[in-house]
């Protein structure tokens, strides 16, 4: 019955309301289930075709593409290659609050207005038309066909942005009924909430989890500390996405509910970049997502090796996000994937470029050598660590006891041996940390610029449901 009820939200109730949306998902999902399998030369032939169509379409009519190019001697028309992108100026959210308006195709209709969480503490204004609308969502529905599951399949959300917890009004509250979706916050994790949470999970008994992995993972967490099982439930996969995906983690989740984990990333602003599929790789959108790796001269670096990830969506004809920095750090391969399918893989997501910390030295090193000298220690329930100055760390934490000073000793020796002798290491008890505006929760945040291809940045804030408005 189950099965019934989901080909018809899946063939008849979804396709409906994207067709009184004026969205094109249900073709767009035909055209990339079918792509998908081509060879990757002929998937890079399509994304290079459909780039210079955004090109030629942006210098004739976005005021801001227009000018630019005419400034830089720049062609549209005599784009050959990827590589050609390197010509142009790299996109970032200042120039895009700067030139909003010029940014706006001449005669766009059905713009919606978007904004990131602003996690930095100014959130980013910028525009999205159908297409690209209906092509993220089209992209999100093959991954999640990947697994095995489908729009009306029984799913959690545990989620934190305030622009879905806001929308939660009586049509939306319909919708998500008849698509059976459920919406938890995940602002409030404590533990009465995560009570209330587990109870909810195991009522709904979803095929699909999605969510923050901080979130779900202290959700599996609670469960086992409560002697509450999961892993009897029948769910079939978990997406995260938004925050990056630590290995304990993922065998936390995975052992929890007894399912597998499924990694994704993108952005409200970059657009549903990568999906991880069941053999393991995080396959790009190569149809819709020319993705570019960067050093600090912007400059592309090899596969292999990590750079910023930069990024040219070639659904935004209306407001156009060509070249723009994600201020995420990555590694893309070359490398097939056992699946079959012929989408680029990126190698690894390392972080937002403010996860990673500068040594008193000039060293540039990831946050997690810090993460790793709290994480397994006992008694240290959550923790956030806040690289002021080259001079100064601070750590927020609760733990039980608040204060040790055998722990916190050892703690401070450890943070110098890795930032320098002189660093000041200051541990500050708290109650709990609150999550980011956005919803996410970070662990480490650097206030230290470590160079152009790692200046501070927003974080990514992905599309919260398999079912976006």
């Amino acid at each position: 019955m189950s099965g019934l009820y989901t080909r018809f939200v899946a063939g008849v109730v979804f396709p409906l309301q994207e067709r009184l949306k004026h969205h094109s998902t249900v073709a767009d999902l035909s055209a990339l289930e079918a792509s998908q399998w081509w060879d990757r030369s002929r998937i890079l032939d399509l994304q290079l075709q459909r780039l210079r169509a955004l090109l030629v379409h942006a210098g004739a009519r976005v005021p801001y593409y227009r000018e630019l190019f005419a400034r830089c001697g720049f062609d549209p028309a005599a784009v050959r290659s990827v590589a050609d992108l390197a010509r142009l100026p790299l996109l970032d959210k200042p120039t895009i609050r700067a030139h909003t308006d010029a940014l706006k195709a001449e005669g766009a209709v059905g713009l919606a207005r978007f904004n990131t969480g602003g996690s930095s503490g100014e959130p980013l204004i910028f525009y999205i038309g159908r297409e690209r609308v209906s092509r993220d969502v089209a992209a999100k529905w093959r991954a999640t066909r990947w697994w095995g599951v489908d729009i009306g399949d029984p799913e959690v959300v545990v989620w934190g942005s305030p622009i879905e917890l806001k929308a939660q009004d009586r049509m939306r509250g319909l919708r998500d009924a008849l698509m059976r979706t459920e919406l938890l916050s995940a602002f409030e994790m404590s533990p009465e909430r995560l009570d209330h949470f587990v109870a909810r999970i195991r009522a709904r008994r979803p095929a699909m989890l999605f969510g923050y992995p901080s979130s779900l993972s202290m959700i599996a967490a609670h469960a086992a500390a409560r002697g509450v099982r999961l892993d009897d439930l029948g769910v079939k996969v978990a997406f995260v996405t938004s925050e990056r995906l630590y290995p304990e983690q993922r065998a936390a989740i995975e052992r929890a509910f007894a399912c597998p984990v499924a990694n994704g990333y993108g952005g409200r602003d970059a657009g549903f970049i990568a999906h991880q599929c069941p053999a393991g790789s995080l396959h790009i959108t190569a149809e819709d997502i020319v993705l570019e790796t960067v050093d600090a001269e912007g400059r592309a670096v090899p596969a292999g090796q990590p750079g910023e990830i930069v990024v040219t969506h070639l659904a935004t004809g209306e407001f156009p996000f060509i070249r723009y920095r994600t201020g995420d750090v990555g590694v893309l391969s070359d490398a097939a994937c056992a699946c079959g399918r012929g989408l680029p893989v990126l190698a690894e997501v390392q972080g937002r470029t403010t996860d990673f910390v500068v040594a008193a030295d000039g060293t540039v090193m990831h946050g997690l050598a810090l993460v790793y000298v709290l994480r397994d220690l006992p008694g240290v329930q959550h923790f956030r660590i806040v690289q002021e100055s080259l001079a100064l760390t601070r750590i927020e934490l609760v733990a039980t006891p608040a204060q040790d000073a055998a722990r916190d000793a050892a703690v401070v020796a450890a943070f110098r041996r890795r930032l320098g002798a002189g660093v000041e290491v200051r541990i500050e008890p708290v109650e709990a940390i609150a999550r980011e505006r956005s919803g996410k929760y970070r662990y480490v945040q650097s206030r230290v610029a470590a160079g152009p291809a790692l200046a501070a940045s927003e974080p990514q804030n992905s599309h919260s449901t398999l079912n976006p408005s």
